[in-house]
This record gives C-alpha cells, structure tokens and sequence, in this order.
C-alpha cells in the first residue's frame, strides 16, 4: 500500500491496483484537481475541510469512472447535487475491485457538551490502514497503519496520542493538521515511539509505502 498525503486529510491510497482517494477538501483544492486515474472517492463528513463540493465536480469531471461512497450527511448533500453515489452506514463492508473496506462508527468527536454531534464515518481499508475521519472511534480489531488526526477545534494532543497507544498500531502518520505545529508531532513521535509505534511524518506531497 502507497499513500501520498496530498494534504489534512485527503490521502491517495494506491493498492491492490486501485486508487483510493479520501476527502477531498477546501485545503487541497488545487492538488486534488490535477488527479486523474481515481477509482474510488471516499467521504467521511460534510465539512468543508473534508467535503468541497467544486473540487469532487472537478475530480470527477477528470475521472468520469470513479465511484463515490459517502457518510450518511454528504449522501443528503449528494442527491440534491444529483451525484451518483453510495452510501456507507456503520459495519457496512464494500469490496473496491479486490479491496475491503468497513464502513465504522456513526459520529463526530464532541467539540463541546453544547454542540451536537454530527455524522461522521471512518474506513478501515483492506484490514490495514484505519482512517477515523474527525473521531477517535474504536474500531474494535487490530489496526497495522493509523492515520492519526492531530490537530483541530475538536481535540489536544493528549487526546491524539492516548488515541493511538490504546489502538497500538505498528505506524502511525498524522492528519487533520492543515493548520499544526510541529512541535506537537515532535512530542507525539517521542511518547509513540517509546511505545514501540513508528511515527511516519507525512507532509503535503508526501508519498510513502506502508
């Protein structure tokens, strides 16, 4: 498996002889209009750093084949733009060509007692690499390759590194850190890796194999 962090949370995933594209969002705009050759589009929530509707038109203006599965608030957002696609519920599995994928978890992290939680939906792609979308969600089995969130109005580092020592995957990279600070993946590669857990930073354009 090869992903290429385009940037926050929109990861090219290229497996199995398939392109997987995660999130395309209002801080990868320019990056994910120049893709082609993407079979499948994969939405977690409908924010706007994960959901840009211009930029999925222009992915799929440039990838007329891909199919686009989506949590259950972008699928409301989707059929009122008449988008073809499918939705994913909670321990749905899909098969990608020769792919796995499973649909877990329902909601959002909590920001604050005062705000409900929205929808949100993490993927676990083929039994290896587990993106939680804006959760901390247990996905209840074995994770190899994280894609940890780091950084956002929902969540402190703290919060990020305990997620990862309870999941205790063999590689940890983050995302959710459009807006970071390095100093916080310094801190978060000494504690993993004490822990034994191989801290991957990946920055925009990376391309690394897991």
């Amino acid at each position: 498996m090869i992903i290429t962090k385009l940037g926050h949370c929109c990861l090219l995933i290229e497996t199995k002889g398939k392109r997987i594209l995660t999130d395309p969002g209002s801080f990868t705009i320019e990056s994910s209009s120049k893709l082609t050759n993407i079979d499948f589009i994969l939405f977690t929530h409908e924010h706007q750093d994960h959901y840009h509707l211009d930029s999925l038109k222009t992915i799929l203006q440039n990838n007329p084949h891909a199919v686009v599965y989506s949590n259950s608030s972008v699928d409301e957002l989707l059929i009122k733009e008449n988008i073809k696609h499918i939705r994913v519920n909670h321990a749905d599995a899909i098969l990608l060509g020769d792919i796995q994928v499973t649909g877990i978890g329902e909601k959002h992290a909590i920001m604050h007692k005062s705000i409900p939680a929205s929808s949100n939906i993490g993927y676990l792609i083929d039994e290896k690499l587990w993106y939680p979308g804006d959760s901390y969600t247990d996905p209840k089995r074995p994770v190899d390759v994280l894609a940890l969130p780091v950084s956002g109005p929902w969540m402190k580092i703290g919060e990020a590194i305990d997620y990862a020592i309870m999941l205790n995957p063999r590689k940890v990279f983050p995302v959710h850190d459009a807006i970071r600070f390095e100093s916080q993946h310094t801190l978060t590669a000494k504690i993993l890796e004490e822990k034994g857990i191989i801290f991957e930073v990946m920055v925009e354009g990376d391309r690394k194999e897991f």
